[in-house]
């Protein structure tokens, strides 16, 4: 098993969460993991991204190589295209369809969103939809790590295990919304 993952949106959206829970996930089923982020200006609303490498072999390098990364988890459309470069031909976007307007000259996100849809292979999601659904909006990015699951060569329980783990010491309420949130993102995803 390998996989390659790039994780991107804008900083506060939970990138770094994301990557935590997906790692967590990985090892207990003792895999080798390899984790570089790249945090931007995260705390002012800059670009955030995570590469993550998940393998049943020994990984020596964290950074994906350009045309390598099998997954491209975006919290963001603008952020999906920007590491476009870094996507296998076999690779798919999953991307959020609500933008993160941080920019003066924002693109036209129906423009951005038909940019993904003509690029590769993809899932758009309305994550802050089911965010709301699931309980509160601070579960975007676990509905979106829901929706990225069936890519990510791991069990959703796993993926759920960790979640439970990571969230734990906030209290059972909130460990229920976050796995409220996995489920709906799961269950909006094609595949």
């Amino acid at each position: 098993m390998r996989k390659n993952i790039i994780i991107s949106g804008v900083g506060g959206q939970g990138i770094l969460t994301m990557a935590a829970i997906i790692d967590l996930a990985a090892m207990n089923l003792g895999l080798h993991v390899k984790q570089a982020e790249v945090h931007g200006m995260s705390q002012r609303g800059g670009a955030v991204e995570s590469h993550l490498r998940i393998s049943s072999e020994e990984i020596y390098s964290d950074l994906i190589p350009q045309g390598k990364a099998d997954v491209i988890l975006s919290l963001e459309p603008m952020e999906a295209l920007r590491y476009l470069p870094f996507l296998s031909p076999e690779g798919v976007i999953i991307t959020a369809k609500e933008p993160y307007k941080n920019i003066p000259n924002y693109p036209d996100e129906t423009e951005l969103l038909k940019t993904v849809e003509k690029s590769t292979a993809h899932v758009l999601v309305e994550a802050a939809l089911l965010a709301r659904q699931a309980g509160s909006p601070k579960t975007y990015n676990i509905v979106m790590l829901g929706a990225a699951s069936p890519y990510l060569d791991i069990d959703p329980r796993e993926l759920e295990q960790a979640i439970t783990h990571y969230f734990s010491s906030k209290g059972e309420a909130v460990v229920n919304m976050n796995l409220q949130a996995f489920r709906l993102g799961l269950s909006n995803n094609p595949n």
